[in-house]
C-alpha cells in the first residue's frame, strides 16, 4: 500500500531555547578525515546509495589496501571507511576521484540524499525518484550557496510508498500521482510538478540557509532553527522558476485516499516506513536481489561478491542493506541470492541477524563503554534491536526498536516500549532482549 499523503513533518521547528552552535560543522567526509581510536574515518556521500560496478571495486580496494578490510553502510545509505592510516588522505582522494566518487570537492559532504531503494524496480512507486536524486545531486554540486550546508543536512526522496519519508530529513519530496510531488521543509508544504521536484528541493535548502543566517544561531538542521524563524520557501521557489500548484490537502480529507496502484507482486516490499526485505524483488521489467549487511558491515570479499552487477548498479540502503537490480529472470536472481548468503550476507527476514544493529563501539570509539559488535547477539523476530556503546546511540534506527545501551562494567540497559531495565548479568541479557522484542504495546 502506498502512502496516501506525506507524513507529518519529520523536522519540526525547535521548541524552547534555540540551540546556539559556535563552531563549524566537523562532520567527516571523503576529504576531511576524522581521527578515531582505530585510525582515521572517511565518510563517502552516495546520493540514493548508488554505485557502479567499478565504484564498488574501488571501495573494495580502498577498504583492503588502506582501511580495516570492510565498508560500513550508514543509516543514510552512505559508506564509511575505518582504520585508515595517517597520511593516506591524498591516496584515498585520488582513488575516489578516479572512480567518479568525488564529482565536487567543495560539495562532497553535502550530497546527503536518500531515495526509495526500490524506486523504478517493483512497479509500486509513483515516480522513479532515483532519477530525481541524480538531478538534485547535479544541482547541489552546481550551487555555490549549497556548499554552505552542513554535512548533516538531509534530503529524502520518497516514491510514494512511505519508506524514506520518515527518516527525519530536512527536505522531503514525496511523489504523487499525475506527475506531482509534495515538498516539505519544517512546517512548509508545497505541491509542485514532478518535473520541478529536484529544483524545488534545492530551493528549499537554499531558503533554509538564508533563514539560518538570519537566525544567527549557527543552525545545521531545520529542526535547530529558533521557534518562529520563518523559512521563505515560496519566495525561493519563485526565484527558481518553480510555480507551486494548489496547496496539498491535509491528511484525512476526501483527497487523501490512496490511488489505485496494484502493481506487480513482489517478495521484497516491507511495510511503509521500513526498507526492502531481504530476498527477491519482482518487477515489471525484471528482478532484483535484496540483502542486508550483518551489523552494517560489508567485508572486502562481500563487496566483490556483489559483482558483476547485472545493471552495473548497486544500491546501498538506509537500512544497511544492498539492492542489486537488473536480473533478467528469477532463477538467475535466486542463484545470486544463494551465493551472497554463502558469503555471509543476510538473505531472508528469518535470519537471526536480521534487525540486529550496533554502533562502532570499542575499540574504534573512545566514548564507547563496550565492544558492542562483539557483544551483539542474534535473535529471531519481533522488534529490531540496536546495541549502543554509550548514550549517544550513534546510527540508531528510527521508529520502535529495542534499545540496548552499555552502562559500564560489562552491563547493559534494555529499553522497549518505554520500559527500561538494567541487566548486570550477561547470562540474562539474551533472554531480556528476546522478551523485549516480542512484547507488544498495551
Amino acid at each position: 500500500m502506498l502512502a496516501a499523503m506525506p507524513p507529518a513533518p519529520t523536522t519540526p521547528p525547535n521548541r524552547g531555547e534555540p540551540r546556539i552552535r559556535d563552531r563549524g560543522d566537523a562532520c567527516p567526509g571523503a576529504l576531511r578525515l576524522h581521527p578515531a581510536d582505530d585510525g582515521s574515518l572517511a565518510r563517502l556521500r552516495l546520493p540514493a546509495g548508488k554505485l557502479t560496478g567499478s565504484q564498488v571495486k574501488a571501495l573494495a580496494v580502498a577498504a583492503g589496501r588502506l582501511g580495516d578490510g570492510a565498508l560500513s553502510v550508514t543509516s543514510r545509505g552512505n559508506a564509511e571507511l575505518r582504520g585508515l592510516p595517517d597520511g593516506c588522505g591524498a591516496e584515498l582522494a585520488e582513488l575516489l576521484r578516479d572512480a567518479g566518487l568525488l564529482p565536487s570537492e567543495t560539495h562532497e559532504r553535502v550530497r546527503n540524499i536518500v531515495a526509495s531503494p526500490l524506486a523504478g524496480l517493483d512497479g509500486l512507486g509513483r515516480a522513479d525518484v532515483q532519477l530525481w536524486a541524480s538531478e538534485l545531486d547535479a544541482l547541489l554540486c552546481a550551487s555555490g550557496p549549497a556548499a554552505g550546508l552542513s554535512g548533516r543536512f538531509l534530503f529524502a526522496l520518497d516514491d510514494g510508498r512511505g519508506d524514506v519519508a520518515g527518516l527525519g530529513a530536512d527536505v522531503t519530496l514525496l511523489a504523487e500521482a499525475e506527475g506531482r510531488a509534495v515538498l516539505r521543509i519544517g512546517r512548509h508544504t508545497h505541491r509542485v510538478r514532478a518535473a520541478d521536484a529536484a529544483r524545488a528541493a534545492l530551493a528549499a535548502a537554499e531558503a533554509f540557509l538564508t533563514a539560518a543566517a538570519q537566525a544567527g544561531t549557527g543552525a545545521w538542521r531545520v529542526r535547530e532553527l529558533p521557534d518562529g524563524q520563518d523559512i521563505a520557501v515560496g519566495a525561493r521557489l519563485e526565484r527558481a522558476g518553480v510555480v507551486p500548484e494548489p496547496p496539498a490537502p491535509a491528511a484525512g480529507t476526501e483527497h487523501s485516499a490512496p490511488d489505485a496502484h496494484p502493481g506487480p507482486p513482489t517478495d521484497g516490499l516491507a511495510a511503509p516506513g521500513a526498507g526492502p526485505l531481504p530476498g527477491i524483488v519482482a518487477g515489471p521489467d525484471g528482478w532484483a536481489v535484496s540483502v542486508a549487511a550483518p551489523l552494517g558491515r560489508l567485508t572486502v570479499d562481500q563487496l566483490r561478491r556483489l559483482l558483476p552487477a547485472p545493471a552495473d548498479e548497486v544500491r546501498l540502503t538506509p537500512w544497511r542493506g544492498v539492492v542489486l537490480p537488473g536480473f533478467a529472470d528469477r532463477g538467475t536472481a535466486e542463484a545470486r541470492l544463494r551465493a551472497l548468503g554463502r558469503a555471509g550476507l543476510i538473505t531472508g527476514a528469518d535470519s537471526p541477524w536480521y534487525g540486529v544493529g550496533a554502533c562502532t563501539g570499542r575499540p574504534g570509539c573512545a566514548k564507547s563503554l563496550a565492544d558492542v559488535r562483539a557483544d551483539a547477539a542474534p535473535g529471531r523476530g519481533g522488534l529490531p534491536v540496536y546495541w549502543s556503546g554509550c548514550e549517544r546511540r550513534c546510527g540508531r534506527p528510527r521508529g520502535d526498536y529495542v534499545d540496548v545501551v552499555a552502562i559500564g562494567d560489562g552491563a547493559y540497559r534494555v529499553t522497549a516500549h518505554g520500559a527500561s531495565v538494567p541487566v548486570p548479568s550477561r547470562a540474562e541479557l539474551a533472554d531480556t532482549i528476546a522478551t523485549a522484542r516480542t512484547r507488544t504495546t498495551k
